[in-house]
């Protein structure tokens, strides 16, 4: 799907397959959209302003969030498997029901952002230390 120039405004996407969208390449202003039980493998969000985005029941695997803005988004019960966050700031973000997610807190914010264990571990993974 070819999203270039495309305007999204308070755009619901339910039970879609997106695979490989390059959302990067939408327009940006006044950007707000949500996803409910969506396959979103390899899509990349890189460098958009996508604050308070909820993402639902979705398979975000390999999905690119590279330098995105995704204070205070949630992560519901989704899967990121070998998902990219590099210099994103997520703070205020919720990731306690996600999955499979693994990035480093030094290359990103994540302040008041909210985990659970055991997925926390997944922050942890970069530092060479064993969790038993």
């Amino acid at each position: 799907m070819d999203v270039d120039g495309t305007s999204f405004q308070d755009t619901l996407f339910q039970g879609c397959r997106l695979e490989g969208v390059q959302f990067a390449r939408c327009r940006r202003l006044l950007l707000s959209f949500s996803f409910d039980r969506c396959m979103l493998r390899l899509a990349s969000f890189a460098s958009l302003d996508i604050r308070d985005t909820r993402f639902n029941g979705c398979e975000l695997y390999e999905a690119d969030f590279s330098e995105s803005d995704l204070r205070g988004a949630v992560f519901a019960d989704c899967d990121l498997l070998r998902a990219i966050f590099m210099h994103t700031n997520l703070e205020k973000a919720d990731f306690r029901t996600a999955r499979n997610y693994s990035f480093s807190p030094d290359l990103n914010r994540i302040r008041n952002a909210r985990f659970c264990l055991p997925e926390l571990t997944g922050l942890l993974e970069g530092y060479g230390i064993r969790i038993e």
